[in-house]
């Protein structure tokens, strides 16, 4: 029988905050991979129909992931994440922005920062996510866009993925 993973999302207004804290039954050196390699986050990162096509990765601080969310159509939406700072296996940070081809951030879509945490337990790893809107309006924004929704399919996506990859060895 399947283990009930941990998840929990939630939002303060208070601090313009959500919190994700998600756990994974994979250990933490393939969780971490997951979350930091291109591989991996094409094929789990994009809500389905959806999916994600990675144009360039450089994880490392000031590094920067630029990908095009693609629709079942065909139609690129395009972000930029600069990261900031990288601690291997047990956090990252980094700030994401809509973006055009070219990378460039538009200013009129809100951003934030996220950091994500890593905490290995017993045959499984907690992934903590805390990401910051410097106002409410762009918290809404994001929230109003759906972001709960394909966030909690992404990261079933991910459990589906490391299930297999840990199943098969």
């Amino acid at each position: 029988m399947k283990k009930t993973l941990a998840f929990d999302f939630s939002i303060d207004k208070g601090t313009n905050t959500i919190k994700i804290k998600k756990e994974f039954e994979a250990d933490l050196v393939l969780t971490w991979e997951a979350w930091t390699t291109e591989d991996w986050l094409d094929q789990w990162w994009g809500p389905q129909p959806w999916h994600v096509e990675t144009k360039i990765l450089d994880f490392i601080p000031h590094g920067i992931w630029m990908y095009a969310m693609v629709s079942p159509e065909g139609d690129k939406h395009w972000s930029l994440s600069q990261f900031i700072e990288i601690t291997p296996t047990e956090s990252f940070s980094y700030k994401p922005g809509f973006s055009d081809e070219e990378g460039i951030i538009n200013p009129d879509m809100p951003q934030s920062t996220w950091n994500v945490k890593f905490s290995p337990l017993d045959n499984a790893t907690l992934v903590d996510v805390s990401i910051l809107y410097n106002e409410t309006q762009d918290l809404d924004t994001i929230l109003e866009m759906g972001f709960k929704e394909g966030i909690t399919i992404c990261l079933q996506q991910l459990d589906d993925l490391l299930e297999r990859r840990t199943s098969h060895g």
